[in-house]
């Protein structure tokens, strides 16, 4: 098969010559340069392109033959050796089948890059889409899309044009064999196959083509993505049909790109529906199921957003009501009441009223309406799911992914699995035979993988033990910098406490340690995930999966899990305070504010999770945006017959195989946020709407617009993240439960008014919950250095946290029975709680079926039809057999006949 070259004019001036007219009265029309003459002054351009000078196409130089995968290369001081690979490369891709075509580096913009251009042929599409069992259509179907919907008119606002939500008919398919090809739909072979399809048969084929000769047989120098490590080429990557700002100018060419950048991925089309059909088209079904996914997670976010909102909102117009806040910031009984001081040596006695501000703001969070909003994201987290399984059914089967798994899970064996695992065994099922990982070297593997995933989790506990230790430490400044009068502080100090301030900044530190332990760690993980090399696909993303979201949910939960469940738990008493590392650390353990830890928690939540999401949207937003305004500057102002289509796609960013991992990653993060401490900030779900709004418009951005076309791949379901979630799911309700129970001081409060308050009322609750110590039987380490300039010697009593028996008592400084009965209603709502949630959710589970009924008909519909066409199209193919072996027959005894009477 000869090959056409950048050098190799004369074979194509013939077949350009009759279009040359036709595409300069074309050029006339655009931006670009206008005459033959002005194209003869530009460097670097050769003949052929003055025959051809519109480059932005995806076909060959002939014009018929589509570019399905382009590989780029340039030379180097290593070039004699990767020139070897290449050649022989690409002689085993031309005995493959495929077609090729080079683009000679004096063509291209930087006058040093080749590019390969690859078609492949219906033979090689044929035969690839029967070993890959790829659907494709033999019949139109005859299923209706859906009835009509009452008050449908009111969502025409929110809906995109028919021929951008359905750009292909419906049709039953069925696995594509070569030797029925008369079976099928085919009306065109050039156009049957999809470019998504035609792009992964020859990434498949790339991927498993060696570059040895003949007579050697050195299995692992083979595959696409070794000559792409090694610097043999510089890319591969299937090519856009268009710029995504403008039309082809080819009839032939789909312009999907543009119409997906249209309709779908510019911010002021934000409260429009997802053209997913679209989406899975261009992409493939991988990419599409992500969008499908991320769409419906934002829809339902809206409800818990609408939600919280309600319980915030009664918050504040209850804020005059709260009688707690009202007897802390009362001058006669918070200003009256002295409290014990927070810290040894620099902390001093203390009012209780200078804690107004952070009471009333703790009210806000902590209120009646967190209970119920507490129950209702357990039941929320639980219909999300239902009802995504119900939307996940009806996609696969629209998507025609129902047997998908069973049928692919071998064809999706990994190349580096083939390559590395020298040993082979006979397959029972198919029994052929397989590369496999002999169980030592499995085990060996495996004990080096969790080996270093613990490490890494050690590490990060470690580093929020740091933190922590930080707290202790800086708390005691904090303390003495703020409330020295001879510090021009004072406003400040007005409105922010020793508690906020460490709180803040403690925050603030473990974020980033989060960031740079993250950066670390996705290294870490596909290093170890390589090493113990996969069979399939699906299996490699499983483990990553696994080993990132543990790492992560140490990461970023485990400094919340501390405020929420550790802090203030663990302090003990004035004379008998707890120490982190005992009393020579002189580290004490953090008290919790009179107005509860809550409002710590909801700041460590705000500043994590917010921060989370402001450094991912810089991180995709902002940044492409300051790379996309400089290669736009150089690429707009290039008409396509100066910049090729391959070139303009060359210089997008490569879109990596874990690519999708990432963006799964970071929003299951995010579900985590929003579930498991939703009690303490039910703004959460609102925060999270608004940045997924934005994320939806950015990734497809991002998509259209920055990143190269990735290889078209398929998959069922999001895989791993399904168990993940709903792991999360039932951990949110047991979270809240010990939050609503031990960290907010509702179930206190509601002791209090029920069984201890004489007026039925919460006057007195503040003098309840406080108890009292005698100041001279503190120990002089615990005494501060400095008394604040109000405080009177004479002054016998401090207070503190906690519910224990008055100096002078039989049962001095021990618990008191309330202390017992608080604790006895903590352990009853948790199990109240989490049995109540539990069994709505399983009522709500069973009540919702995965797979809509009418999904199931359809699938059994198709799955009938199948039968009864492949039925036909046998009996129909055995009596064609039939008749023409009879004509042989017949006609073989005719001639028998003649040599007999000739004869005779």
């Amino acid at each position: 098969m000869r090959r056409i070259t950048g050098k190799a004019k004369d074979e194509t001036l013939i077949e350009l010559q009759n279009t040359t007219d036709f595409h300069t009265a074309d050029e006339n029309g655009g931006n670009g340069v206008n005459s033959l003459s002005e194209r003869e002054t530009l460097p670097g351009h050769t003949e052929t392109e003055k025959l051809q000078p519109n480059k932005d196409t995806v076909f060959f130089r002939d014009g018929v033959r589509r570019i399905d995968f382009v590989l780029s290369y340039v030379d180097d001081k290593d070039g004699e050796k990767k020139q070897e690979r290449r050649r022989e490369f690409e002689a085993n891709l031309e005995k493959a089948g495929l077609e090729l075509e080079t683009e000679d580096k004096s063509d291209s913009k930087d006058q040093k890059t080749y590019f390969l251009k690859i078609h492949a042929p219906w033979d090689v599409l044929a035969t690839y889409a029967d070993v890959l069992k790829i659907k494709v259509p033999f019949k139109a179907s005859d299923i209706p899309h859906g009835q009509d919907v009452p008050l449908e008119w009111l969502s025409h606002p929110f809906r995109l044009p028919e021929h951008i939500m359905h750009p292909q008919p419906d049709y039953f398919t069925y696995p594509f064999d070569k030797r029925k090809t008369d079976f099928f739909l085919i009306n065109d072979k050039d156009t049957f196959f999809p470019p998504s399809t035609r792009n992964r048969i020859v990434f498949y084929i790339l991927a498993r083509c060696p570059y040895y000769k003949d007579r050697r047989q050195d299995k692992d120098k083979t595959g696409i993505k070794r000559l792409l490590s090694n610097g043999t080429y510089t890319a591969a990557f299937p090519l856009h049909d268009c710029r995504y700002w403008k039309r082809a100018r080819d009839a032939e060419c789909e312009s999907e790109r543009y119409n997906l950048y249209k309709h779908w991925a510019r911010f002021l089309c934000f409260y429009k529906e997802q053209p997913l059909n679209l989406i899975r088209k261009y992409y493939g079904e991988k990419i599409g199921i992500y969008f499908a996914w991320l769409g419906f997670y934002t829809e339902m976010l809206f409800f818990a957003a609408v939600m919280g909102f309600i319980c915030f909102t009664y918050g504040v117009l209850s804020y005059d009501d709260n009688i707690s806040s009202k007897e802390i910031c009362d001058r006669n009984i918070g200003g009256s009441i002295i409290m014990c001081p927070l810290c040894d040596k620099k902390c001093s006695f203390w009012k209780l009223n200078s804690t107004c501000l952070s009471s009333w703001q703790s009210h806000l969070f902590d209120n009646e309406g967190t209970v119920f909003f507490a129950i209702f994201m357990g039941i929320w987290v639980t219909l999300f799911l239902e009802f995504w399984k119900r939307r996940q059914a009806r996609l696969e089967y629209e998507w025609d992914l129902v047997d998908f798994e069973e049928e692919q899970q071998q064809l999706q064996i990994r190349p580096e699995f083939e390559i590395r695992c020298t040993n082979r065994r006979l397959n029972k099922i198919t029994q052929e035979m397989e590369p496999y990982l002999p169980i030592t070297s499995k085990c060996a593997r495996f004990c080096l993988s969790g080996t270093t995933v613990i490490f890494w989790i050690s590490l990060i506990l470690a580093c929020i033990i740091g933190v922590i230790a930080y707290r202790l430490a800086v708390y005691a400044a904090f303390a003495s910098i703020i409330k020295d009068p001879m510090r021009k502080i004072q406003v400040v100090g007005r409105f922010i406490t020793p508690q906020l301030a460490t709180s803040v900044t403690a925050s603030c530190i473990n974020f980033v340690i989060i960031m740079i332990l993250n950066f670390f760690y996705e290294r870490v993980a596909v290093w170890i995930t390589d090493m113990e090399i996969p069979k399939t696909h699906l299996e490699y993303e499983n483990r990553l999966t696994m080993k990132m979201f543990l790492f992560q949910f140490v990461n970023y939960y485990s400094s919340c899990f501390y405020v929420a469940f550790f802090k203030g738990k663990f302090v003990g008493f004035p004379g008998e305070y707890s120490y982190m590392f005992g009393k020579w650390s002189k580290l004490r353990n953090e008290e919790c504010d009179p107005g509860g830890c809550l409002i710590e928690l909801t700041t460590q939540l705000v500043i994590v999770m917010a921060g989370k999401q402001l450094w991912g949207n810089i991180q995709e937003a902002l940044l492409p945006l300051m790379r996309n305004w400089w290669s736009s500057r150089r690429g707009r102002h290039h008409p396509e017959n100066h910049y090729s289509r391959w070139e303009q796609d060359h210089v997008l960013q490569n879109f990596s195989q874990l690519g999708l991992f990432y963006e799964y990653l970071e929003m299951v993060v995010q579900f985590g946020f929003i579930t498991l401490f939703v009690a303490s900030f039910p703004l959460a779900p609102l925060l999270a709407l608004f940045n997924n709004i934005l994320e939806i418009r950015v990734d497809a951005w991002k998509f259209t617009t920055q990143f190269r076309r990735p290889v078209a791949s398929k998959a069922r379901n999001i895989g791993a993240w399904q168990e993940i979630l709903n792991a999360v799911a039932i951990l949110s309700v047991v979270t809240n439960a010990f939050i609503m129970a031990f960290t907010s001081d509702m179930i206190p409060r509601l002791v209090y008014l029920y069984a201890y308050s004489k007026e039925a009322s919460m006057w007195g609750y503040v003098n309840n919950s406080l108890s009292v110590y005698n100041i001279s039987q503190i120990p002089e380490h615990n005494m501060p250095e400095e008394q604040a300039s109000w405080f009177d010697n004479s002054t016998a009593n401090c207070r503190y946290r906690d519910y224990r028996y008055p100096p002078g008592h039989q049962k001095e400084y021990t618990h008191t029975m309330q202390f017992w009965h608080i604790l006895a209603a903590k352990m009853a709502f948790i199990i109240i709680m989490e049995h109540v949630v539990f069994v709505v959710k399983f009522f709500v589970a069973w009540m919702i079926p995965d797979v809509p009924s009418d999904v199931k008909a359809r699938i059994k519909r198709e799955r009938y039809l199948i039968q009864e066409y492949l039925h036909n199209y046998e009996v129909e193919r055995l009596k064609l057999q039939l008749s023409a072996s009879f004509v042989t027959e017949t006609s073989t005894e005719l001639d028998k006949h003649e040599v007999l009477s000739e004869c005779l």
